[in-house]
């Protein structure tokens, strides 16, 4: 991360960030039942694609769905069931930032994912 205080080399640190640094931009906290549940301490941690979140502002309020898609570029999230429609009258995902997110849930599937969970204990 960047040691600088200075708010436009913060600006300008997040906006060239590579990939694998930006993944640490998309927090979003976890719910009381799920950190005692699975033991962890941290209030925040990384959204994944299959986790399962709640909507906690914005027009989308109290809506829940799985994560379809997580874009690293823009810093947010698309999830399945918070949609519109758009002229032609198709279905389409609405990108919400992550810090309106809340996990309910947590996609374990992966042996990675599993270790960055056990690390967060």
């Amino acid at each position: 991360m960047i040691q600088s205080s200075k708010p436009r080399k913060q600006r300008l640190f997040r906006l060239h960030a590579p990939m694998h640094i930006r993944q640490n931009f998309v927090n979003a906290h976890i719910s009381k039942e799920l950190s005692t549940k699975l033991g962890i301490k941290r209030r925040s941690i990384e959204v994944r694609k299959g986790d399962t979140v709640k909507v906690m502002s914005g027009d989308n309020k109290g809506k829940t769905g799985k994560v379809a898609e997580v874009n690293l570029k823009t810093g947010k999230v698309l999830i399945e069931g918070v949609a519109r429609k758009d002229a032609k009258s198709k279905e389409k995902l609405i990108p919400i930032y992550s810090s309106n997110l809340y996990i309910t849930d947590l996609d374990l599937t992966d042996k990675a994912r599993q270790a960055e969970v056990s690390k967060a204990k």
